[in-house]
């Protein structure tokens, strides 16, 4: 078995490349070697502003062969193919969310990995934050007893107001499902386990949007995807879920609670990493803060798990199989607000194992 760092690529010098790279190139179990981008100047110029010694097109980096995995941070239009191509060059892939923009293209990677022997993962690693980890063993101790129920809400006034460049938030595989849904459900499913059906409804509020800031302030662009969706999710062990993903609200909340029968669970906001994390008894007279330990060091602990799991063969928690069920999760919602009807899943997931005490990210464990 190969021992010592592992080498990590990123494909994709967008702005989300820059947490990823930043954290990354803490980690003393990766190393990354090479930034890769459709825009080779711009890849050079982000693997030169974090000291990456390769930059250039995918085919270059993918012929590396000191790197093992290849962080996918392209657009969700380009993570199918992009995943697809790295596995067949023989990476490990680990992928931004949504895995893919339907089920079908990601068993299909799924199938192609298994083939190869390879590793598949996937965000949000948000679940491995302190906040949620807090909360998964405060379910697990029975703090709250047995869970019955949850309400998970997003709801924002979109993105338009500050990203240059919305318009991919607002068509096929973002919207606010595809595009804050996957924090909110991956949380649920590590707390709550697999879901088994849903039902949803869903509305677009207006059928063009207008840029807000930057150089491109004030364009108009076509809406193409649904901007308020409200399913009920059922989970495979009893409880029950509400959630709604919204762009159409004036202000921002992101609102997690877990209902159990001697209590309830405030979570974090599931994009984040860390706390607060607070608990009501159905005998207390309000809400109390409950400690939270672990990492909030930020995106790419999920690669940095998967790596360290690669080197001593157990599972990865960020792993394919839980995007997939995500994934599926959220077409079903969508195929439920469309046809009306409550939607089976097909695919299921065991919870994700807890992160180990003192995880620490910047403890050197692969010698």
């Amino acid at each position: 078995m190969t021992a010592g760092p592992v080498g990590v690529a990123v494909i994709g010098a967008g702005a989300i490349s820059e947490a990823y790279l930043r954290n990354l190139r803490t980690f003393p179990d990766v190393r990354v070697l090479g930034v890769a981008d459709l825009d080779e100047e711009r890849a050079h110029v982000k693997a030169r502003m974090h000291r990456v010694p390769l930059s250039g097109d995918v085919d270059a980096i993918l012929g590396v062969p000191e790197v093992e995995i290849v962080v996918n941070l392209t657009i969700p239009a380009a993570h199918a193919a992009v995943a697809m191509a790295a596995l067949r060059a023989g990476k490990h892939v680990y992928g931004e969310k949504p895995l893919t923009l339907d089920p079908g293209e990601g068993e299909k990677l799924l199938a192609e990995a298994a083939t190869r022997g390879l590793r598949l993962g996937n965000a949000p690693d948000t679940f491995l934050g302190a906040g949620l980890q807090s909360a998964r063993r405060a379910i697990v101790s029975g703090l709250i007893g047995t869970p019955v129920a949850a309400t998970a809400v997003m709801q924002s006034p979109g993105p338009e107001s500050w990203h240059p460049n919305p318009e991919w938030l607002y068509q096929g595989g973002a919207g606010p499902l595809y595009d804050m849904g996957p924090y909110y459900l991956t949380a649920l499913v590590a707390a709550l386990g697999p879901l088994s059906k849903v039902a949803a409804s869903a509305r677009q509020a207006r059928p063009h949007r207008v840029i807000g800031s930057g150089p491109r302030g004030g364009t108009s662009f076509a809406v193409e995807v649904p901007t308020h969706v409200m399913a009920l999710l059922d989970f495979v062990g009893g409880a029950a879920a509400s959630a709604t993903f919204s762009f159409d609200s004036p202000a921002y909340t992101a609102s997690v609670e877990i209902i159990g029968t001697d209590g309830t669970l405030s979570l974090p906001d599931p994009n984040t990493f860390g706390g607060p994390l607070r608990v009501r008894g159905n005998r207390d007279g309000g809400w109390r803060e409950l400690p939270v330990e672990g990492t909030t060091v930020g995106r790419g602990i999920g690669v940095l798990d998967m790596a360290r799991a690669l080197r001593a063969g157990v599972p990865h928690r960020a792993s394919g199989i839980l995007a997939l069920h995500v994934l599926e999760t959220m077409a079903s919602i969508i195929g439920s607000a469309r046809h009306a009807e409550f939607r089976h899943l097909r695919t299921t997931v065991p919870a994700p194992e807890p992160l180990p005490a003192g995880w620490d990210p910047h403890e050197a464990t692969l010698g």
